[in-house]
């Protein structure tokens, strides 16, 4: 209780003047523990009890209606009519009350203010007055005389130590109170100030990026010509001095980012050999041009595809090997890569960097990750950098839960070892991974042109006129029809004209952005584009982007600068097939390898989504193509993807054998990548979830759908199967190109007409959820009580208990449910189950059979998730109940039983 009270003292988040009420209120309080009792009578101890309800009811009231004011002014009231109270039955003079008299004035000082504080404050002295007065001409006269003068001390010292406690807590606050508001205007400051950093950052960046994409672009023009060697030299040392360049904003750009918060880290699944060879290749030849050796070992038995975030490992790695690159004058650098499991889908992954070259200090290994910090500056002042790249790495590794260490010894070179924890997507192995298979060969490498569409028509837009140029050249030998657009408004003049194949859009312009005009032409009125793939070409890049992007419907993103290799496959990526003719050279494979492409397929005006909860058959959404999204089973071995990688057997069979198991809904980042990936692929996006009282997975889908226009999230009102009547309801209408405000009226208008109730065979799953107490468990087991759920508004109540065995539970629960078979819609029944045999689920449906004809039973095994909540033995029979509502998917259900 005092951890609590103190807790609520040094919470910031709460006012001063509040924290004072309750503070001052709360020592007033002990003082009236000690003052009252002294009177020695029942009804001081009486008084004692009210006024301490009185008080606390004052102080919980005042701050819920955030009066704060009148509370204190209520509370300081009935100080004032305790203390002569407590004064006079106490003894008066002779007691040790009149000393706690200063509490009062100390009260009104530190919670009243204006003139209720100067009011109460000479009404206090008053009273003091009043009953040092009354006391003494109530003693005899002899007594008076002898008493005269030490009344008078008394009563003086009891005011003046009042006035002066209260005129130096006066002093003490005004001063606490100015230094807080000059804290406040500090960090006030300070956050403006790490606001215009992170914004001059980012401009920064941008600015940068604009000028760069001109001399890459303009010379990779010069370097595809037939040139003179000197000339060629020339412009490869201008290549690389402006990817040297484009290293230095970058690493600017991720710093400003971590510091900010803002940097994120987005897990992708990804291929490792991919990942690694890409490194190689970029490596390999840095380190031929010193002659180091570049040795490589790969665990042969890293899973071939894993999840983490691809582009943040990448860079990472780049990094430390640049670095090893740099310090190292010879000898060689090495990148060595093994694994190990740690559980069913997790695998922890050591990434070694080493090399033979100069080595850190002992001193100094400490300062190693600082940044703008370079050790043995006097020897490294020839090195070219800036000292910010063992710093990002550092941070990022942190960001990504993971660890990084580095061993060096002075003069003979240093290792540095990343760890991180990644997911297992795919787990054949990787296999033989050599240098000699992986690296490409560069020297004498050509401009190879990647396909002609002379009759293909695309549209570039961007403000700045050099960019449109260097666009135009890069892709003149693929002789495609090139028009160009200095604004957004021009953009929107030309689409009105003209259709165009592809369009490829600026994000950062003035008046109207590239977001703003992509979503002009989705809707524009006679509009000729209005379904044709746009991909961002921007200098506004970053990882965080990538999201931006694709949540918004861009078809791509490539970000600059960018060269003419990623320019032609991004733009064939988009193209219609039939323009396109690929040079020999060329797969179609090849095409749009290395390029975000984020969709390619023309998008559907509305899909239903739903949680792997819903318990529907394989065959019925792949047949009304629904995308599920898996919860989370977290056992004793870790966390797994809801049927994807641990089915309902595995899960029961854990807990059978005395192991943990519980099912979390996807979180809302979960939901957010989900979502984006699923607005590629349609214009809107109706997600149905479980019941918003049951599982928390309502509220996580509605708040990430808050970052999308149009992904509505409906409560169904019920789980399982009877939460799958509705999705697939919802399906069937939008594959009838029912609008989004009809499929919605409809899900919500079905709540009522389904049936949605289980029947419980153990009770010790419900427990262990914490759904039911301990001791109803034991009385469940002991009298063969098996408690019936039912789903109403979206909460869970008992409606009945079945009593027996298996055999009376079932007949009992299913004859309770199909009573009313007159008003069952009879034409498909889901009897959704856990850890039942086939004898009992053909019992089950010769029971069904008894009291109402199905056209069509599915016998669907719940998920995980559901199972992880009601144990083996539990079964639901989930129907519909006749309506006047037009059921477009049961009019689709096969007849046959």
């Amino acid at each position: 209780m005092l951890k609590k009270w103190f807790e609520m003292i040094f919470d910031h988040r709460i006012s001063l003047r509040e924290r004072m009420f309750r503070v001052v209120t709360g020592v007033s309080m002990i003082a009236l523990l000690f003052i009252l009792p002294m009177g020695r009578g029942i009804i001081n101890w009486l008084i004692l009890a009210a006024s301490l309800t009185a008080i606390s009811t004052i102080v919980k009231l005042s701050i819920q209606k955030e009066r704060v004011n009148a509370g204190a002014t209520a509370i300081t009231i009935m100080l004032l009519l305790l203390f002569p109270f407590s004064f006079f039955t106490a003894g008066g003079f002779y007691s040790g009350v009149p000393e706690w008299g200063v509490i009062c004035f100390i009260y009104i000082t530190l919670t009243l203010s204006g003139r209720r504080k100067i009011f109460f404050f000479l009404l206090c002295t008053v009273e003091i007055l009043f009953c040092y007065y009354t006391a003494f001409y109530s003693l005899h006269y002899d007594v008076q005389n002898f008493l005269d003068r030490s009344f008078l001390d008394s009563a003086a010292s009891v005011i003046l130590v009042g006035v002066m406690t209260s005129v130096l807590l006066l002093f003490l606050t005004q001063l606490y109170e100015k230094e807080n508001e000059l804290t406040k205007q500090q960090k006030k400051e300070i956050e403006e100030l790490n606001r215009a950093e992170n914004h001059f950052f980012s401009s920064m960046s941008h600015e940068i990026r604009t000028p760069i994409n001109t001399i890459i672009g303009l010379n990779e023009i010069i370097l595809r010509g037939d040139i003179p060697e000197d000339v060629a030299e020339n412009a490869k040392n201008i290549q690389s001095a402006s990817k040297m360049l484009l290293t230095l904003v970058n690493d600017i750009l991720d710093l400003s980012k971590i510091k900010s918060g803002k940097m994120e880290i987005i897990n992708v699944s990804y291929e490792t050999g991919a990942l690694l060879s890409e490194i190689v290749n970029m490596i390999w030849m840095k380190a031929k041009e010193k002659d180091l050796e570049f040795r490589l070992q790969v665990d042969p038995s890293i899973p071939s595809m894993l999840c983490g975030d691809e582009v943040r490992i990448q860079q990472i790695l780049i990094n430390l090997l640049n670095n090893a690159v740099k310090y190292t004058r010879e000898g060689f650098v090495k990148l060595s890569v093994r694994c190990e499991r740690r559980g069913l889908n997790k695998v922890r992954v050591w990434y070694s960097v080493e090399d033979s070259g100069q080595g850190v200090k002992k001193e100094n290994i400490p300062y190693i990750f600082n940044a703008f910090k370079r050790v043995d500056e006097d020897i490294n002042r020839h090195i070219e950098g800036t000292g910010l790249g063992l710093s990002i790495v550092h941070q990022l590794v942190e960001l990504m839960g993971g660890e990084i260490s580095v061993n060096s010894v002075y003069t003979q070179g240093s290792t540095f070892l990343v760890t991180l924890d990644q997911d297992i997507v795919d787990e054949q192995a990787l296999g033989e991974f050599t240098l000699a298979s992986r690296m490409k060969i560069h020297d004498g490498e050509q401009y190879l042109q990647s396909f002609e569409a002379p009759e293909a028509h695309i549209l570039v837009v961007d403000d700045n006129d050099m960019n449109l140029m260097v666009v135009c050249k890069l892709l003149a030998n693929t002789k495609i029809q090139i028009d160009t657009a200095s604004s957004a408004a021009e953009c929107l003049k030309l689409t009105q004209k003209q259709h165009y194949d592809g369009i490829l859009m600026d994000h950062l312009m003035p008046e109207m952005d590239g977001i703003q005009c992509f979503h002009a032409l989705r809707v524009q009125p006679g509009g000729l584009c209005q379904d044709v793939p746009v991909i961002a070409l921007t200098a506004n890049a970053g990882g965080d982007n990538q999201f931006l992007y694709r949540r918004e419907g861009f078809s791509g993103y490539l970000a600059k600068p960018v060269n003419g290799a990623l320019l032609e496959a991004a733009v064939a990526s988009i193209l219609p097939k039939n323009l396109v003719n690929l040079s020999e050279e060329t797969e179609q494979s090849e095409i749009g390898k290395d390029v975000l492409i984020f969709e390619q397929a023309q998008k559907r005006p509305l899909i239903i989504t739903t949680d792997s909860v819903c318990d529907l058959p394989e065959e019925l959404t792949k047949k009304f193509d629904i995308s599920v999204l898996p919860y989370y089973i977290h056992t004793d071995q870790g966390r797994f993807l809801d049927t994807l990688e641990l089915q309902t057997d595995e899960l029961l069979m854990h807990i059978a054998n005395g192991q943990n198991g519980s099912s979390q809904p996807p979180d809302v980042e979960d939901y957010e990548r989900f979502f984006a990936k699923k607005l590629s692929e349609a214009q809107n996006v109706i997600h149905i979830t479980m019941a918003k009282h049951v599982s928390h997975g309502y509220y996580n889908a509605l708040e990430a759908a808050k970052s999308f226009e149009n992904v509505t999230v409906v409560d169904s009102g019920h789980l399982s199967s009877s939460m799958g009547l509705s999705v697939l309801y919802a399906a069937s209408m939008a594959e009838k190109h029912a609008t989004k405000p009809e499929v919605l009226k409809a899900v919500k208008d079905l709540r009522r007409y389904i049936s949605s109730a289980f029947i419980i065979d153990s009770t010790h799953m419900m427990c262990k959820t914490g759904r039911i107490s301990k001791r109803v468990q034991i009385l469940c087991d002991t009298l063969l009580l098996h408690p019936i759920l039912l789903l109403r508004k979206s909460r869970m109540t008992v409606c009945g208990v079945g009593r027996g065995d298996f055999t009376h539970m079932a007949k009992g629960y299913i004859r309770q449910v199909l009573r009313d078979a007159k008003n069952i819609d009879r034409r498909v029944l889901f009897i959704a189950y856990s850890g039942m045999d086939d004898r009992r689920l053909v019992y089950i449906q010769n029971l069904v059979r008894q009291h109402c004809s199905f056209e069509k039973i599915y016998l669907q095994k719940v998920s995980s998730a559901i199972a992880s909540n009601c144990g083996p033995g539990s079964f639901g029979l989930l129907f519909m109940r006749k309506n006047e509502l037009e059921s477009p998917f049961l009019q689709n259900s096969d007849p046959n039983a």
